[in-house]
Order: C-alpha cells, then sequence, then structure tokens
C-alpha cells in the first residue's frame, strides 16, 4: 500500500511541476499600441531589452533621437537601438523583477517587472518606489 502512495504522490508531484511552466520572455515583442518592437535578451546573467523597430522611426526627415533624456549628452543617441529596459532577474511564478525601464517620451527611468502571463503575452509595468502605483502594459509576442 506505502508503494502505491508513493508512487501517486510523485506522480502529482510531476504533474505539478509541469503545469508550473516557465514562459521565456526572450524574443521580439510589440507594445498595446504597437507602435515599437523590442527585442529581450540574456545580457550576462540579467535580462535586459532594446528597441529594434519604431512605426515612427524619424522626425523631421532625421532618425528619433533621445531629445527627451534629462542627459544633454545622451539627447542625440538615436532610440533605434536603445537599450531601455536593464537588469531584470528571475524572481518566481513567470516573473522578472528588479530592472529598470526607460521612457525616451519623458526622458525617465522607472523600477520594473515582467511577468509572463502566457507564452505569448506578457504584463510589463513601470513604478516609482512600490510595484502597487505605476502603470502596466501588455505586450504581445511577435517573434
Amino acid at each position: 500500500m506505502k508503494k502505491y502512495l508513493f508512487a501517486l504522490v510523485l506522480f502529482l508531484a510531476f504533474q505539478g511541476l509541469a503545469m508550473a511552466q516557465q514562459y521565456s520572455p526572450l524574443g521580439v515583442w510589440t507594445n498595446e499600441p504597437k507602435d515599437a518592437r523590442f527585442e529581450i535578451f540574456q545580457c550576462g546573467d540579467k535580462l535586459c531589452g532594446k528597441i529594434v523597430w519604431l512605426k515612427e522611426p524619424h522626425r523631421d526627415g532625421k532618425p528619433k533621437t533621445d531629445i527627451n533624456n534629462p542627459d544633454k549628452k545622451l539627447q542625440s543617441r538615436p532610440i533605434h537601438g536603445l537599450v531601455f529596459i536593464q537588469n531584470f532577474e528571475y524572481d518566481s511564478g513567470n516573473k522578472w523583477d528588479d530592472g529598470t525601464i526607460y521612457d525616451p517620451l519623458s526622458g525617465k527611468t522607472y523600477s520594473c517587472y515582467m511577468k509572463m502571463l502566457s507564452k505569448d503575452q506578457m504584463e510589463v509595468k513601470g513604478y516609482i518606489g512600490v510595484s502597487l502605483i505605476g502603470r502596466s502594459q501588455k505586450w504581445t509576442r511577435v517573434k
């Protein structure tokens, strides 16, 4: 009887592990307005992200630059190719945390987490202080 009980417990444990599947945020994503695409990639032992496509890549006939950056030296850097997500570490439950996200529209950097909702949907939340207050967006995997 103990053998069968042990086998049943072992089976249920493996089934639970299979259901707690971890999804990976690595790949190319688009935001809700679909006006940009971002590549999430491995940078050392953490995750980072860069802008790889813009619906409107030019301003006044020239490539868009980081004009809202508070650091004057960085205002001439191009938005396309900009690493704007940095230092994410896997937390648990399909969540990567302790990273930052830079918003080129405001020139501000926020604390951020990324949480996989499914294989092709991810919640990205930027916040100041505690994550209860902030702004989140659902991103969709492009590839």
